[in-house]
């Protein structure tokens, strides 16, 4: 077992992920792949369990049906705490993310509990986005950082990686949120305990195969939710305390 797991989660993914697992294999750094399939009619679950079959290092975590992004994710999670990885990445199935920036990840995660990948660090790195949806995620951005306190460029980016203190410092049971907004509720989490955040500026390519999961019922999640975390965080914009050495679960864990 590699110390750090990547989890895909998959709906009718079936063109994108034998090319994507066969780059993450052939990266110059080791990782493991979890495929979180929820059901895919086009038999994404199957295809994954061939591919898991071929590679000691490929997983698969089969849910009954589609219940979005962010149950996908806890379930992996739970998954990856369980099996004792040290870090533990998200990364759409899309090839929106580009494996190749997970080295750049793993360099940032020996001094922070969370990376992020940002669109927008240094000026704006998306491709194939029309102008009105760049718009929307740059406002979300914005909206975010206005109401939550938060500084950093890209809460809404789906494309990070945790350190296993940090991931295990959240209730997982309690995260309520399920779509883009699942991206800002786990970020706000660590954040407002003091943790350390790191971003580091990716190159995101909107999808060439599939459709798009995005939808208003996420837009309008994701608008009420920030108030919902500012008033957990006791209408407080900057972060509590910070982990004392004694609670701190892996700071000096190494790569």
């Amino acid at each position: 077992m590699n110390k750090t797991l990547v989890i895909v989660p998959t709906y009718n993914e079936r063109d994108n992920l034998p090319t994507l697992a066969d780059r993450l294999l052939k990266l110059p750094v080791p990782v493991d792949l979890l495929v979180v399939d929820d059901n895919s009619p086009d038999g994404t679950g199957k295809l994954a369990d061939e591919l898991a079959g071929k590679h000691p290092s490929i997983h698969v975590l089969h849910r009954a049906k589609k219940e979005g992004l962010g149950r996908a994710y806890c379930a992996g999670f739970a998954w990856a705490l369980e099996k004792g990885y040290d870090f533990i990445m998200e990364m759409d199935g899309d090839f929106s993310h580009n494996p190749d920036d997970i080295p750049k990840f793993l360099e940032a995660i020996r001094d922070a509990d969370l990376v992020l990948g940002s669109r927008y660090c240094n000026g704006i790195r998306v491709i194939n986005w029309p102008l009105r949806r760049l718009m929307l995620s740059k406002s979300a951005a914005e909206y975010v950082r206005i109401i939550t306190g938060m500084p950093f460029t890209d809460p809404t980016g789906g494309y990070k990686c945790f350190r296993r203190g940090a991931l295990g410092s959240i209730d997982l049971n309690g995260v309520r949120s399920n779509g883009y907004s699942f991206q800002i509720e786990m970020t706000h989490k660590i954040w407002r305990q003091g943790m350390r955040v790191a971003e580091v500026p990716i190159i995101f390519t909107d999808r060439f195969r599939g459709t798009s999961k995005m939808s208003g019922h996420i837009v309008r999640e994701a608008l009420f939710m920030v108030w919902r975390l500012l008033f957990q965080n006791g209408l407080r914009r900057r972060p509590g305390k910070k982990p004392t050495e004694s609670k701190s679960l892996d700071k000096k864990t190494s790569i």
